[in-house]
């Protein structure tokens, strides 16, 4: 068996890397205001706006989530409340990784430089990273590249900033539609999956490589 040998491993932070619990978030927040009954359906659209609003142009994170939460709202027929976007913006900081990641994780930076791009502001991926206990070689924000993935643009200023090829690179993500198609399109050939439940099982086509959790990401470097 071959393993994947890659100048640099480059992660999603939020869901793949950090236990982004949103969700969670959601439910209790908006516990007064929106049935038991239909809060399914709240969080999976509040899901699905987030990811319309970083389609264009690039503006803050906590925008981002105003955006999405009043739009979700509108559509649930529920009042919004000023402040509920930051309600989770100011959430995002505290939280902490999956608890497969640390230890894997740490094993994996002893051999190859660990880089991080996230659909996240400055002021609060720092805190994640220094949750997920191991080094890191850089970490890239959509602030900084002035784009959020999916978008090309993101994955280009990360490529800029480290002088390396997509041939390069292994991207692990537990997403197909923020990281895993972009990636797949811009020529990065090695990539991981983590299946962490929240997303269907991405089409072949891509060409991935899919492990459980963050344990399994050893194997495919022969570690």
């Amino acid at each position: 068996m071959s393993h994947l040998r890659p100048k640099y491993i480059t992660f999603d932070c939020y869901g793949t890397l950090t236990n982004f619990q949103i969700g969670p978030l959601t439910r209790e927040h908006f516990a007064d205001r929106v049935p038991a009954e239909r809060m399914d359906a709240f969080v999976r659209d509040f899901s699905a706006y987030r990811l319309d609003e970083v389609l264009g142009a690039w503006k803050p994170y906590v925008e981002v989530l105003e955006n999405a939460v009043r739009r979700t709202c509108v559509k649930h027929g529920i009042a919004y409340r000023e402040g509920d976007g930051a309600r989770f913006s100011d959430a995002i900081p505290s939280w902490g990784p999956h608890p497969d990641v640390p230890a894997p994780l740490t094993r994996v930076a002893k051999e190859f430089p660990l880089v991080i791009l996230s659909n996240a502001a400055n002021h609060q991926i720092h805190h994640n990273v220094a949750k997920l206990e191991a080094p890191f070689h850089a970490v890239f924000t959509a602030e900084q590249a002035q784009a959020y993935k999916p978008r090309m643009q993101a994955f280009e200023y990360m490529l800029g900033q480290l002088n390396a090829r997509p041939e390069e690179l292994l991207h692990v993500s537990s997403s197909f539609r923020y990281d895993m198609m972009t990636a797949h399109d811009l020529g990065i050939r090695d990539k991981a999956w983590v299946n962490r439940g929240h997303e269907p099982r991405g089409n072949a086509f891509y060409g991935f490589h899919e492990i459980a959790d963050i344990g399994g990401l050893p194997g495919l470097l022969g570690l």
